[in-house]
């Protein structure tokens, strides 16, 4: 079936029955920290969490209930009520008791990020919330609530009009920075949309595609204790075609995930690993990721080297099949090391050196094994980064 995107202009605010805001509580020094997402109609949900073991207490609280259908989703920046133990859930539990006795919520569950092993200042959010009007629409102020060491917030969505004329809309925002290197799904990712998609297809639609972009990211090598993806559906528009609504799903999922790569902290570029010729999918997505977790790799990145020597040598300790006389690295179409011949004479240093330039671009990798491919997207590493997690509690 034939289908057109067009860009929403308020996001999540734009999605049919979707409401959200964000407002202060305090737990930053300036800005906004607690936010909500709510429908004037019960959702379903289906949501992916960290593989981390030590998952934090929304997550715990969350698959607890077996929450299938809800209304309203609290998040708080800030502190991540991580390694909190039992007395995490119980916070979570005493705050939307509350909200409760003021609100028609159904099911309401919550999610949090920032400081590990600080207990969740449940008062003050709780009197936050308190002020939440339900039927707000400011996408704008959500985005900027879930924000921690971002510097700016993450968002996307769109109308999806059908060959018939009918349409449904569908809409994303996400917070990270910092400890990203997802192992199922990304720091916080919020979809929500108005299709009448099937139950049973929301979690397996997530799955699908969540390898190739919130899987396939990383700043700085670290799985957080907090990361979700959460995919929200109260099937208001009546209307929904699989191919159409996978292919904005996928659209949303991985424009997210590379804003979330270019806010990498400190970060001043974004490199995609392609990795091709590997002797198997699964290989070339171990190699992939090597190179984007791979400190030397990162910090060639940021002084602009096209030290193709480090790269070789990361993918040689990543465990795949690989030899060097089959290996070709190039970046972009400027070709560094082709089977064993080593082409990196004075001209094409200084075109790789050009295209270690661009604030975006890619790193060509061919094993020569087989016929695996995966792309792996990273940024660099630079002072800034140390900087910031250096003082992030301070």
């Amino acid at each position: 079936m034939h289908y057109e995107l067009f860009p929403l202009t308020n996001a999540l605010a734009d999605v049919k029955g979707f409401f959200c805001d964000g407002v202060s509580a305090g737990l930053k020094k300036d800005g906004l920290d607690v936010g909500f997402i709510h429908s004037d109609t019960p959702f379903d949900v289906a949501a992916l969490f960290t593989q981390n073991r030590f998952q934090a207490a929304p997550i715990k609280h969350f698959q607890r209930h077996n929450i299938t259908k809800s209304n309203f989703l609290l998040v708080n920046s800030k502190n991540a009520n991580a390694m909190t133990g039992e007395r995490g859930i119980e916070d979570i539990e005493w705050i939307l008791e509350r909200l409760g006795q003021k609100f028609d919520i159904q099911n309401p569950f919550m999610s949090s990020t920032g400081v590990i092993g600080v207990p969740l200042p449940k008062e003050a959010i709780a009197k936050a919330a308190s002020d939440f009007h339900l039927e707000a629409k400011r996408a704008d102020r959500f985005a900027q609530a879930i924000m921690t060491t971002d510097t700016f917030p993450k968002s996307i969505g769109f109308e999806v009009v059908l060959e018939d004329g009918r349409s449904f809309t569908i809409a994303g925002v996400a917070k990270g920075a910092g400890m990203i290197n997802p192992n199922m799904a990304t720091m916080l990712c919020f979809i929500a949309t108005d299709a009448a998609i099937p139950t049973q297809r929301m979690r397996p639609l997530l799955e699908k595609y969540v390898s190739t972009t919130f899987n396939a990211i990383s700043v700085d090598g670290d799985t957080s204790t907090n990361d979700s993806l959460f995919l929200l559906a109260n099937k208001k528009s009546g209307v929904y075609d699989e191919e159409a609504f996978a292919f904005a799903l996928y659209k949303i999922m991985h424009h997210l995930a590379l804003c979330i790569v270019k806010d990498g902290e400190g970060a001043t570029k974004v490199a995609a690993f392609a990795v091709t010729g590997a002797a198997s999918d699964q290989e070339a997505a171990i190699a992939a990721k090597a190179l984007t977790n791979s400190l030397l790799v990162k910090t060639a990145l940021f002084g602009e080297d096209p030290n193709w020597g480090r790269i070789a040598s990361t993918i040689g300790a990543s465990g795949v099949a690989c030899d060097e006389k089959s290996l070709r690295i190039a970046f972009e179409e400027v070709v560094v090391y082709d089977k064993g011949k080593i082409l990196f004479d004075t001209e094409r240093e200084a075109a790789a050196h050009e295209v270690m330039k661009k604030e975006q671009f890619t790193i060509h990798c061919d094993l020569g094994m087989g016929d695996g491919r995966f792309t792996a997207y990273g940024c660099d590493l630079g002072y800034e980064y140390v900087k910031i997690n250096a003082e992030y509690r301070t």
